[in-house]
């Protein structure tokens, strides 16, 4: 078996929908029944490629690739009527072995952090309470002015937790999302729970799941080696 690459780092940041709740699906099925009322026949792929920006953006464009026009007014419109009905769609459910990992690197005293597009609102619904509170900092796409693929997110988590970009690793499973990381000037571990890596290919490195993750990287605090090195 090939040897683990050692990272060395003191925070991980990880996505939400996608990475550590299986949402998507729900996500999709939502979007298409609210845009199939709008005349706009979407495929699977006008969602998950956009998986990580604020609904707004994902709305307005989503309308312009399909050669419409939309106000803002009727954008925020369409966002309420997608949550309501994805409320109602909606069954707690977890991407395999994420729980698992993200509770073993709370353990083994990583920092860790969450930087969704998911407004606050939900993520508060969707999260239970045991993993959120694993989480030191916790930014959404309603903390945010502009959401995933600018750096602004995972910039912000770096600032409230004073922790330089070069200490830290972003998990991710969206193209919108390693673009956002990577501006940040993060280094960017990929996940093929939503989309094939073709689609992953500007992370850093492509996993197909928490388990071959674990089995191709070891998680080392930093502060930890520099005392044993």
């Amino acid at each position: 078996m090939e040897k683990r690459k050692i990272l060395k780092i003191k925070l991980i940041i990880f996505d939400m929908d996608g990475v550590i709740t299986d949402t998507m699906p729900y996500h999709y099925q939502a979007w298409k029944k609210i845009f199939k009322r709008e005349g706009v026949s979407m495929s699977y792929l006008d969602v998950y490629q956009r998986e990580g920006q604020t609904g707004i953006s994902s709305v307005r464009e989503i309308f312009n690739v399909h050669g419409k026009t939309i106000s803002i007014k009727k954008a925020k419109k369409i966002l309420v009527e997608k949550e309501e009905l994805f409320k109602r769609l909606f069954k707690p459910k977890f991407i395999k072995g994420a729980r698992r990992f993200v509770k073993k690197m709370h353990k083994e005293n990583f920092i860790l952090a969450l930087a969704t597009g998911t407004a606050r609102h939900e993520l508060d619904r969707i999260l239970p309470r045991e993993l959120k509170e694993l989480f030191s900092v916790i930014i959404t796409g309603s903390d945010v002015a502009k959401g995933k693929p600018h750096p602004e997110p995972y910039k912000k988590v770096l600032k409230a937790l004073k922790i330089n970009s070069k200490d830290s690793v972003v998990i991710e499973n969206a193209p919108l999302g390693i673009e956002s990381a990577k501006g940040a000037s993060l280094k960017c571990l990929a996940l093929e729970t939503s989309l094939p890596r073709k689609y992953l290919k500007e992370a850093d490195y492509i996993f197909s799941s928490f388990n071959e993750l674990s089995d191709s990287i070891r998680f080392v605090r930093k502060e930890q080696y520099e005392l044993k090195n």
